[in-house]
């Protein structure tokens, strides 16, 4: 609390008119980054194109907010945005007939997965598909020796020659589990 005092220029105790302790802060810097995130309104279009829309979103906002990744579940207090946003998603999901089970096994798999991914993307060495190929010329130089990893060679010689696209790989994921919340969805009971 005295950092962001400083960082402020008021005196500490002065936070404590407006907000309770740290978590409180977090907490609303949290809600911030939930009101980024557009999800459709139930009914709007069609579920599968609102979670689509929706995971491009949220990983677009945790990239924005490296420091979130690991923050925006689980807020002992959650916010406006963070409250409506989990609304606007379970509505969609039930609202294309999803069963109440089925809606929370759907939105914890599609959220994994974001998050995860958010968390890979935050650690990768390499920020731009072409810096593929400069890192692994880097290991080489550090001393790497890359012909006991044939499989890990060949991949990264290829990334490096097309590039490690984010975009392309984390939508080729989405579309995975979309198709298969679908093929569930199919052989669950509607709205029970």
């Amino acid at each position: 609390m005295r950092n962001v005092a400083k960082k402020l220029d008021v005196e500490a105790m002065s936070l404590y008119n407006h907000v309770a302790n740290k978590e409180d802060i977090v907490d609303g810097l949290v809600d911030i980054v939930f009101s980024e995130i557009e999800v459709a309104r139930p009914g709007t279009v069609d579920w599968k194109t609102a979670m689509r829309e929706r995971a491009i979103s949220v990983r677009a906002a945790l990239n924005r907010h490296r420091w979130a990744v690991g923050l925006m579940e689980g807020r002992m207090n959650p916010g406006h945005a963070n409250v409506q946003n989990h609304t606007a998603v379970l509505g969609c999901l039930r609202e294309a007939g999803f069963s109440l089970r089925a809606a929370v096994h759907a939105y914890s798999v599609m959220d994994v997965y974001i998050h995860g991914f958010a968390v890979q993307e935050k650690g990768l060495p390499f920020d731009a598909p072409e810096e593929t190929g400069q890192v692994m010329q880097r290991q080489r130089e550090n001393g790497a020796e890359m012909d006991e990893y044939p499989y890990l060679v060949e991949a990264a010689t290829e990334l490096a020659q097309a590039g490690y696209d984010y975009d392309t790989e984390f939508e080729f994921g989405l579309d995975l589990i979309l198709d298969g919340l679908e093929r569930f969805k199919a052989h669950t009971e509607p709205n029970t």
